[in-house]
């Protein structure tokens, strides 16, 4: 099996579940996961698990995210993008001046109701078939935040700017909150995600080229490994038989039992709640463990072994 993840370019027409699917034919393997859907006409990075990896789904689901968007001022549609019905249009008569003012309100923790047109479930039905349906119902706002949205270009109608954002946000619905506090409307023209945490578009890789790579005999070239996510962190082993055994079942772990990568001696100095990397002594990641102070022990978080 494959355990890792995929930095993948998605280009437009494909759905993030298209996309799963055809890595699932090109790696001859059925464990796989994306993190986070893109629209169909949304293309950028989505980063997807493999194997061991598909436990990192959550966490990166909640990774901060930027997007390169197109604002389309004087136009509402009922997804909040140029896709669909235009149920509104007003003649865009404010400055640019005014557009800049508005645009950085937003920076910041905001509420935001979750657009009729997306996947999220109500009673076990998704918004978007509710919608194609005609059916309408009301929506809680959601706290999302933006941590940065810079201006790239204005040729008004159009604005295009970069936003970098905490998981849940609705770029579209930005697009079409700006426009209603602008009062001329607003919908989303094009989009395109250029970070998920620490993969960008710099490293990201389309279908085609992966493919390619994977016929060539090369996918460990791209391919990042799981523990390679937790980087961040320090780096633990067993320090003994018996550790190893304990750590190959999920064991919790008292200090004196693991040794510090690159030292000699057991044990170590952890700060409170400190979380670190566990591996056997055989190099095999184990998974995160955290220490607790009160317990002298550390303890599993995330674990990536298959017990025995």
């Amino acid at each position: 099996m494959i355990n890792g993840v995929l930095n993948v370019w998605k280009e437009a027409g494909f759905t993030s579940h298209d996309v799963v699917a055809k890595l699932r034919g090109i790696l001859h393997q059925k464990k796989i996961g994306h993190t986070g859907t893109l629209d169909p006409d949304a293309t950028g990075v989505l980063p997807v698990c493999l194997g061991k990896g598909t436990r990192l789904c959550d966490m990166m689901t909640d990774e901060t995210k930027t997007y390169e968007a197109l604002l389309h001022l004087g136009i509402a549609t009922d997804t909040q993008d140029m896709s669909g019905t235009v149920t509104a249009e007003a003649p865009v008569t404010v400055t640019e001046e005014e557009v800049r003012d508005c645009i950085a309100s937003f920076v910041g923790e905001q509420q935001q109701v979750p657009p009729m047109y997306s996947a999220l479930k109500v009673n076990g039905k998704k918004l978007y078939e509710l919608a194609r349906e005609g059916i309408e119902i009301e929506r809680k706002a959601r706290t999302v935040h933006f941590y940065e949205i810079s201006i790239l270009e204005v040729k008004l109608p159009l604005v295009r700017m970069e936003v970098t954002c905490s998981k849940g946000t609705y770029i579209r619905t930005l697009c079409h909150d700006i426009g209603e506090k602008l009062g001329c409307h607003g919908c989303m023209e094009q989009l395109i995600r250029t970070r998920v945490g620490q993969f960008d578009r710099n490293g990201a890789h389309t279908l085609d080229e992966i493919a390619a790579i994977v016929g060539e005999g090369r996918l460990s070239e791209i391919l990042v490994p799981v523990d390679e996510m937790f980087a961040a962190l320090r780096s633990f082993a067993t320090a003994d038989d018996h550790a190893k055994k304990l750590a190959e079942n999920g064991n919790p772990l008292k200090p004196a039992q693991i040794r510090e990568i690159g030292e000699t001696a057991s044990g170590g100095d952890f700060a409170e709640d400190e979380e670190f990397r566990l591996y056997l002594d055989d190099g095999t990641f184990v998974g995160i463990y955290q220490y607790r102070s009160s317990q002298n022990l550390t303890r599993p978080v995330k674990l990536f072994l298959e017990r025995t």
